[in-house]
């Protein structure tokens, strides 16, 4: 129970169950209406919260062991001490006694069977309430967790115990993720309905608290370079595996993200491990790979699946951006002759079969006039190399997707609406956590990776033979 919810009454101990059943007596005998409706369901939602936290940590003193020693995952403990420690439910905060043991050994902390056998998140939270703010603080911010826990009633962590359980847990996601990310895959059945599975890459910039924000504009400085512009930034990656159905609607997203790495070489392990897995249950299935223009992105995809034929496309609004750069670099930006011959070469990549080899020609003809204009040079160059991943008119026919708006909405859901609020800045392990716990919830796999992250805090705690407990004997 908690220890702010007993009271002495009449020389007797009264509980919050025992308050809140007389409050519900007091009101049904009371002929008096409430007038102010949201205060009385304000003291209603306390006195049954804290009922439920009374409840809750009844059932946790349960699960206490008192006896001279015990086995821990077969590792003898010997009892050293009980002292009373605060948990937080989904419902609030109580405190209870507890027993803690050790193994003598130097340099070992002290362990608490109950807390192993219950599976108490960090020492602290009941798993319910762990999964509740982990979920709560990958959409928000601890601050604004713990100021919408505070509105809502019941659990009401602060804001520091907000920042580090994300970190805590990812940290222990880490050490075993592969294995994990496994065990999602393997749970998981590709929509029978499925057609195609696209594959798309991408980036996005992070503000980075270790990114030498300032050292960096103080070299561009000296070296007449702008002082402007995303300094300190590294670039976060995100994936996307997604299925399409016959007529390419979108089925089924699965997303991941990293934190800036070399190479994105873990980001791009992972999505290759979930290409492959659903390919070993359908390999019927269509492969699209799609992004931007960027070379790094490319060299990856198109080893995408290794040994198999697909369909490898760029992005179609990547590729009439860089149309529309050529248009501007002859005729202007926002000339009507601009907007003309933009949507007249834009409509052929799209739609005529041999759309882009149209383009290609007339942008030949108009380097032939401005030969001097790099601009210009540089965007035929960009369809030349492209010409065989810009088949838009053939790949819309067969129901294939021709834009990477999935993966780059990916990118903003996932990235920019949590990592790139003003003012924020991110080190590596911090934005990783918020990303892990974000690709999860957002490929529908939130609840069953919980499962698995919860179930390392329980251990299996075992009493000697020959050895009682006296917590177990004890009348409640």
């Amino acid at each position: 129970m908690t220890d702010s919810q007993v009271l002495t009454i009449s020389g007797k101990q009264t509980t919050a169950l025992d308050e809140l059943m007389a409050f519900m007596r007091e009101r049904q005998k009371n002929k008096v209406i409430a007038t102010d409706f949201e205060a009385f369901e304000q003291e209603a939602r306390r006195r049954f919260a804290a009922a439920e936290a009374e409840f809750v940590a009844q059932e946790l003193a349960r699960l206490d062991v008192d006896a001279p020693a015990v086995e821990i995952d077969g590792v003898p403990h010997h009892r050293v001490l009980q002292c009373p420690q605060t948990y937080m439910t989904a419902a609030g905060t109580f405190s209870i006694p507890r027993t803690l043991y050790s193994t003598r050994q130097d340099g070992e902390r002290a362990v608490c069977p109950m807390e192993l056998r219950a599976g108490i998140v960090e020492g602290y939270f009941t798993p319910l309430a762990a999964k509740n703010a982990a979920w709560a603080v990958a959409h928000l911010t601890p601050g604004e967790c713990e100021t919408m826990f505070g509105r809502l009633g019941g659990m009401c962590p602060s804001k520091a115990s907000l920042d580090r359980l994300p970190k805590a847990l990812s940290a222990r996601w880490e050490v075993e993720r592969q294995d994990y990310e496994k065990r999602l895959r393997d749970q998981e059945v590709v929509p029978a309905e499925a057609v195609t599975v696209g594959v798309s890459l991408d980036g996005v910039l992070v503000p980075m608290k270790d990114g030498h924000r300032k050292e960096k504009r103080a070299a561009r400085c000296a070296k007449g370079g702008k002082t402007k512009g995303p300094t300190g930034y590294s670039e976060a990656s995100c994936g996307t595996l997604t299925f399409f159905d016959a007529v390419g609607s979108t089925l089924q997203t699965r997303r991941l993200a990293r934190m800036p790495e070399m190479g994105k070489a873990t980001l791009k392990a992972s999505l290759a491990l979930e290409l492959a897995h659903v390919l070993a249950q359908r390999p019927d299935l269509r492969v699209v790979t799609i992004a931007d223009g960027a070379k790094d992105n490319w060299s990856y995809l198109s080893l995408l699946p290794e040994g198999r034929e697909g369909y490898q496309i760029v992005d179609f609004f990547h590729a009439a951006e860089h149309l529309a750069d050529a248009m501007v670099a002859v005729h202007g930006e926002g000339t009507v002759r601009f907007r003309r011959e933009f949507e007249k070469h834009r409509h052929i990549l799209r739609h005529e079969s041999e759309g882009v080899e149209m383009v290609i020609r007339h942008l030949r003809y108009l380097v032939s006039k401005h030969r001097r204009n790099k601009r210009l040079v540089g965007v035929l160059k960009y369809f030349r190399n492209r010409r065989h991943r810009m088949r838009y008119a053939t790949f819309a026919r067969k129901h294939l997707p021709i834009g990477s708006g999935i993966v780059e909405a990916a990118c903003k859901t996932l990235v920019t609406q949590r990592l790139k609020r003003s003012g924020m800045r991110w080190r590596h392990d911090g934005g990783q956590a918020i990303l892990t716990l974000r690709s999860l919830e957002q490929s529908d796999r939130f609840d069953r990776a919980w499962h698995m992250l919860a179930s390392t805090y329980i251990k299996d705690v075992r009493l000697p033979e020959n050895i009682v407990d006296i917590a177990s004997r004890r009348p409640r």
